[in-house]
């Protein structure tokens, strides 16, 4: 039997199960307001317009828009966090598994630009409005994991310098090129591995020993 009731007069309510998936929908949303409009300007109205929701209906996944902020930062620094777990559970040298985690760090960031922003290039209100909890509850335990794989390269009589300069100075790099390359995209930048691959080459021949 066809269903004859009108579209528009249909409810927005995602079937039971489905919670998760909608969810997805509108951090996937959030991101893409909060960096065209800033975080300032984007509102509930905005993020639950652009999944079909009303707004009353969005208040049923999130309490507010820090809450949004906060999950989306917390998902970028998870999935650097699991792009490590799976480099370190390879067997190598601690040079070549630092490498590595830099690497899939510089592939994160320019597969994913505007979580990448959001996480990484916050300003004051949005750091005090969920950006900085995410970042202090699973950032600085990233940038731990991070440093000590700097440590073992120290250990191994590899590093120029001591190892907390050594992983601040790689870090950097690492996030120079990133939001160089998400924040510029007109400009004639070469192919992202090239890229990726030169800056490391050059990083480790100053910070390393040969």
């Amino acid at each position: 039997m066809t269903d004859q009731t009108p579209a528009n007069s249909r409810s927005q309510r995602k079937p039971k199960g489905e919670g998760h998936a909608r969810r997805a929908e509108i951090l996937a949303a959030a991101e893409r307001i909060f960096v065209e409009h800033g975080y300032e300007g984007a509102t509930i109205r905005k993020i639950a317009d652009e999944v079909g929701l009303s707004s009353t209906a969005l208040y049923m996944h999130f309490s507010e828009k820090g809450e949004i902020l906060h999950e989306i930062c917390r998902g970028a620094f998870q999935a650097l966090g699991d792009a490590n777990a799976r480099v370190l559970a390879r067997p190598g040298d601690p040079e070549a598994r630092l490498r590595e985690m830099l690497k899939a760090y510089i592939a994160f960031g320019f597969a994913n630009p505007n979580a990448y922003r959001l996480a990484y290039m916050t300003r004051p209100v949005e750091l005090r409005d969920g950006a900085q909890s995410a970042a202090r509850e699973l950032g600085q335990e990233l940038f731990r994991e991070f440093e000590a794989e700097v440590e073992a390269v120290g250990a191994a009589g590899r590093l120029r310098g001591a190892p907390a300069p050594t992983a601040q100075a790689l870090w950097a790099g690492v996030h120079g090129v990133v939001s160089l390359v998400i924040t510029k995209p007109y400009f004639e930048w070469v192919e992202t591995d090239l890229l990726a691959d030169t800056l490391l080459d050059g990083l480790f021949a100053g910070l390393l020993k040969p």
